[in-house]
């Protein structure tokens, strides 16, 4: 419907979407901190598993819509660039905590899971661009393995919470959460904070299918590349929540949200192209794609891995208030826009 419009009309409404859904972010980061006190499941769980999946609808909306209509380069493209997006902006919300890096300030064995978690996640679908594109029902079969490897992985960070096998050296620096309160301090408050919740995550839901919508018909309007659009336009402007959640937390001292939403929405980012693959009819999603695709998959892989690095060295100061982490991140990824760009 969005193709009747005119390229101006697209891009306003383009752009008051994002700004919508990153409206949406900032209400959902303070019911997000609260719903992690009062229910025990701490900030980075709560992050990954609850806030990661809300806040990753709109990318969820923008890559399944484009696969249905069969563009399945920009929604393969808008998944993985959201991706890179996302852990860059880990960097840039570094930046605004004086106080110490970040990643020095909330490391817990949660976090680095997720990112080990992630890392798997992302190789699945790089073997399945090389691989010979087995399909059940037209699914791919390495979707089906990306899905029971996410569920296995989610249970194994929610243990990693309630009995952690490894814990994070403790400094001046480190950021602590309160325990959680008994099951009678409870009461309404927590059905009141779930019903605002999953009404702003359907407010996101909204906003993401206008962006999908609007993103494939400006794609069409202007003659640019699925991939440029992809991984530049839709996946910055849907993963605009969690760079608005994550400033948020960290403003609020919520460090351990702030990372765990945006590594936990990395590695729910990656169940897009699963549902993608299912919506993307004609066949295998990840034999449908560019190998530019393939060079997106493996950037994504080095920024997670960089990430860990920074997580598990933890140095506390760096140049310009970022770690060695943020500079290597900010480098690779300013490397992938240029070969995007001159491909």
């Amino acid at each position: 419907m969005f193709d009747w419009f005119s390229l101006e009309l697209n891009i306003v409404v383009f752009i008051i979407a994002a700004v919508v859904v990153g409206i949406a972010g900032v209400r959902l980061t303070e019911r997000a901190e609260r719903l992690a006190h009062i229910t025990g499941l701490g900030q980075a769980v709560l992050g990954a598993v609850f806030l990661g999946v809300i806040t990753s609808l709109a990318g969820t909306i923008t890559s399944v819509t484009s696969a249905w209509e069969g563009a399945a380069e920009l929604a393969f493209a808008n998944a993985i660039g959201g991706i890179a997006a996302q852990t860059t902006f880990l960097v840039v919300v570094d930046m605004l905590y004086r106080k110490a890096n970040l990643e020095h300030a909330a490391a817990s064995e949660a976090n680095l899971m997720q990112g080990v978690l992630l890392v798997v996640l992302l190789a699945l679908p790089l073997l399945a661009i090389a691989g010979p594109g087995l399909t059940l029902w037209s699914i791919d079969i390495v979707s089906f393995l990306i899905l029971a490897t996410y569920l296995f992985g989610i249970r194994l960070i929610r243990q990693s919470h309630t009995r952690p096998m490894w814990l994070p050296r403790k400094t001046s620096k480190t950021q602590t959460e309160e325990p959680a309160p008994s099951e009678a301090d409870l009461g309404s408050a927590g059905v009141a904070l779930w019903g605002s919740f999953l009404l702003l995550a359907a407010i996101v839901a909204l906003s993401g299918w206008v962006i999908a919508q609007t993103g494939i018909a400006i794609t069409r309007q202007t003659g640019l590349t699925e991939t440029l659009v992809g991984t530049l336009f839709t996946s910055v402007a849907t993963s605009v929540p969690e760079l608005v959640i994550a400033v948020v937390a960290v403003r609020r001292g919520a460090l351990a949200l702030a990372v765990g939403n945006i590594i936990g929405g990395n590695t729910f980012d990656v169940l897009f192209l699963l549902l993608s693959d299912i919506a993307y009819r004609p066949g295998s999603i990840y034999l449908a794609v560019s190998s530019t695709m393939a060079f997106w998959l493996a950037l994504n892989i080095l920024l997670v891995g960089i990430l860990l690095l920074g997580l598990l060295r933890r140095e506390r100061h760096g140049l310009g208030n970022i770690g060695f982490e943020g500079v290597l991140v900010l480098l690779s990824y300013a490397t992938g826009i240029a070969f995007v760009i001159s491909s």
